[in-house]
């Protein structure tokens, strides 16, 4: 079984439209799924909204899709942030809003986890992008599956977790564009960013799982950044910093 799973799409069309035409060319994608962060920052979280709904298999809650969505307090944000969801809540369509306030937190299918942060209490939408944050994990082994995917940092980070044994790490950071998973180890990946990548590639990122093969591959997307930066840029509920960070990726 092969799943596409993206997430932090962020209301970038021209990323979002990017990522999909590149998985129409993978004819065996059995299922999609996205985790998270519809909305937020960018120019078009309505059809943004729509694209994802008639996409995937499921998506779950990201923290902007909460904040927007009446599910969660977003006060503590910073100003640019919460102008940008404060925007989208006035601009958006009340289906697409009603969407975004039922998704759920987590979904498991068999051996896999999917969650927008942590899945290790979701509501809380914490980050793993750093060891120590998966060092936390080991302590739940035991409620851990086979393999977890997460979005939220916007980064691409993946983590082997082990199996106790005396004297050795049991916490391994890897590398790649592909990863292959041993059966007996557990794994902690963070897909990337769609509409506002942090790893310093500003194209949209996306991946694909495959369950037979045992491997998860990234892919880079590109699209047309300068377009989207200037929607981000003419509309002034929006802050320029948000068209900026699209051309470096960070």
């Amino acid at each position: 079984m092969k799943i596409g799973v993206y997430s932090d799409v962020h209301a970038n069309l021209k990323a979002l439209k990017a990522v999909l035409s590149v998985y129409e060319g993978m004819s065996d994608i059995d299922w999609f799924v996205c985790l998270g962060d519809v909305v937020g920052y960018g120019s078009s979280p309505d059809q943004c909204c729509d694209l994802v709904k008639e996409q995937v298999r499921f998506a779950v809650l990201g923290n902007h899709d909460a904040a927007v969505s009446g599910r969660m307090n977003y006060s503590y944000y910073y100003p640019a942030a919460r102008m940008a969801l404060d925007h989208h809540i006035t601009a958006m369509k009340k289906e697409n809003l009603q969407w975004l306030a039922d998704l759920p937190y987590t979904v498991m299918v068999e051996n896999i986890w999917f969650s927008h942060g942590c899945p290790i209490n979701p509501e809380s939408f914490e980050y793993v992008f750093i060891p120590e944050h998966a060092e936390a994990l080991l302590e739940y082994w035991d409620e851990l599956p086979w393999v977890s995917l997460i979005g939220h940092s916007h980064l691409t980070k993946s983590f082997k977790l082990m199996p106790a044994e005396d004297n050795v790490s049991r916490v391994q950071e890897l590398t790649g564009s592909t990863l292959s998973l041993e059966p007996s180890a557990k794994y902690i990946i963070t897909v990337g960013s769609v509409g506002q990548p942090r790893d310093n590639d500003y194209r949209a990122c996306l991946t694909v799982l495959d369950t037979d093969e045992k491997t998860l591959t990234f892919h880079r997307a590109d699209y047309d950044v300068f377009g989207s930066a200037e929607e981000i840029w003419s509309n002034e509920h929006l802050a320029s910093d948000f068209g900026k960070r699209l051309f470096l990726g960070v």
